[in-house]
């Protein structure tokens, strides 16, 4: 069984370092950590079970086939220009920290100067949640191979493509919407709690998205925007007054109201004389009177 080594031995490799020594891969890896007094301590009680063989960088890299890169995200092209010296041709570097798409194009430039491969990861799911199930997409020349690799090994990893940055731009775009629920949550929560609902407002919300399938209730949300923003504007505007006698500053809801009033600016319902028909039409027609928006002012 080849190699697996690891930069970087936080909650994603400490989980997905488990899921491949449990399925007979060899595991190493280098932290930082091991150059602190303690710190080799300290890393082994990360580790789910048994512990991998920690090791100094220039003696792990070159006993590794495959080497993942998981350390923080500001660290990630340090680590790169760290391990290009001592990675050689043959090898796979796979960047899997949570970057830009030009960040990953950078940490492939470095590293495929060492004759190295480099594959793009873009971790999906939280990996707390769900260990080493997390899906990951990977793009680059040997993807396919590394995904059926790690995916035979008890991970999760899908090929997505040659083109480097595409899945760190999938993920990215992703947290647009994770991110911004997120936010949207924690806004409308503090408002209610400031207002003495917070409980049944929870519970509401929860059973709205329980209803039915998210593809109902999200999709309805989108066709039903080509049609219905001044309307949602204008009760907006209302909300976003409530949100400020509770004394709140809120940046989600301003955002929100700024989003319908440029539907409305754009005129967005005259191009849907009947309901739009799906999600795609209504980012489609928005997009173009964007486009067109932008052009005049040019």
């Amino acid at each position: 069984m080849k190699t697996i080594g690891f930069v970087g031995f936080g909650e994603v490799a400490s989980h997905f370092a488990a899921a491949l020594q449990a399925a007979g891969a060899t595991v190493v890896a280098y932290d930082v950590l091991l150059e602190r007094d303690g710190g080799r301590e300290k890393l082994a009680a990360r580790a789910r079970g048994a512990p991998p063989r920690f090791m100094p960088l220039a003696g792990m890299i070159p006993s590794a086939h495959l080497v993942l890169s998981t350390v923080t995200t500001d660290s990630a092209i340090e680590a790169a220009r760290r391990c290009a010296p001592h990675l050689r041709p043959g090898q796979v570097y796979m960047d899997l920290n949570a970057t830009s798409p030009a960040m990953k194009r950078e940490a492939a430039a470095i590293a495929s100067g060492s004759g190295a491969e480099f594959v793009e990861g873009a971790i999906l799911s939280a990996v707390g949640v769900a260990g080493a199930k997390a899906k990951v997409l990977a793009c680059g020349a040997r993807a396919a191979e590394v995904a059926a690799q790690l995916t035979s090994l008890g991970l999760d990893v899908r090929a997505y493509g040659t083109e480097i940055g595409k899945a760190s731009s999938f993920k990215m775009l992703r947290s647009v919407f994770s991110k911004g629920i997120e936010a949207l949550l924690v806004e409308s929560l503090l408002a209610a709690r400031r207002a003495g609902v917070e409980d049944a407002l929870w519970k509401e919300v929860v059973a709205t998205l329980d209803a039915a399938s998210f593809e109902d209730v999200g999709g309805n949300w989108v066709r039903t925007h080509a049609t219905a923003h001044e309307r949602r504007m204008h009760e907006m505007r209302e909300v976003l007054g409530l949100l400020r006698e509770l004394g709140l500053q809120a940046p989600m809801t301003e955002g929100t109201v700024a989003f319908f009033e440029r539907s409305t600016r754009l005129k967005l319902r005259e191009g849907f004389p009947k309901p739009a028909a799906s999600t795609s039409a209504v980012s489609a027609e928005l997009d173009r009177r964007i486009a067109s928006s932008d052009s005049s002012k040019t």
